[in-house]
């Protein structure tokens, strides 16, 4: 059960943070929440699919990390293989807690495996003040909060140019073995294409056609997740 409590500088001053990635932190997962906010740097790296949350109906977003259950294709033990890691996983055992006046605060869920008092990277300097990696985590929570901000805006925009579609991907790895990966959704490549001006201004002014087009170039990151599960299954064999 999550432990989240405020961040505080006296109560942590010890306080330590284990920054490796392992299934044991929960890393092990074969998809990951994303925000628009980080499409820029996810597209170059991961598959970003839309689902529809049974819970509010509203639309998120997801980097494909992996084919099989439980499966982090990016993940070895010696750690997570790309250049950028998703802020939801990088964020560690932080998260932002909204004060009575609404203002965002760090917090740090102490129930957290990642936490330590003997070894790991120091949040607090020893006299109190941040150390570089609070003020890294911080900028990781910022754009996650940022992103969250958005993204019920920017899904609103896309159905508004019907732009959302169902997709279906089909995955031959060999005669043998092949993965059907459905019930996510997509840009639709052929309506985003013949989008009429004032669709196009109004998408570019409010920020969210740049998204399209990313996760639109994401897709091209399949490719990727197939040969890095054809090594796996050929270290295996």
């Amino acid at each position: 059960m999550t432990q989240s409590v405020l961040l505080d500088n006296v109560k942590h001053h010890d306080l330590k943070v284990r920054t490796d990635y392992a299934a044991e932190f929960g890393d092990g997962v074969n998809q990951v929440l994303v925000f628009p906010s980080e499409y820029q740097h996810l597209q170059r790296e991961y598959p970003i699919l839309f689902f529809r949350d049974n819970d509010s109906g509203e639309y998120q977003s997801v980097a494909l990390l992996g084919l099989d259950r439980d499966e982090n294709l990016y993940l070895d033990n010696t750690g997570w293989q790309a250049d950028y890691v998703p802020a939801v996983r990088a964020r560690g055992p932080f998260l932002i807690g909204l004060q009575s006046g609404g203002e965002p605060m760090i917090h740090v869920d102490m129930s957290s495996p990642r936490i330590s008092r003997q070894q790991g990277e120091p949040v607090f300097l020893p006299h109190g003040g941040n150390t570089p990696y609070l003020e890294r985590i911080s900028g990781i929570l910022q754009l996650i909060h940022r992103g969250a901000s958005e993204n019920r805006h920017m899904f609103e925009a896309f159905a508004a140019c019907d732009l959302i579609a169902p997709v279906k991907l089909e995955l031959r790895l060999s005669e043998s073995e092949q993965y059907t990966i459905e019930h996510f959704s997509t840009i639709n490549e052929e309506r985003l294409a013949a989008l009429n001006p004032s669709e196009l201004a109004s998408l570019h002014r409010a920020g969210f056609l740049k998204y399209a087009f990313l996760v639109v170039a994401s897709l091209n990151n399949i490719s990727r997740l197939i040969e890095k599960k054809k090594r796996v299954l050929a270290r295996a064999a």
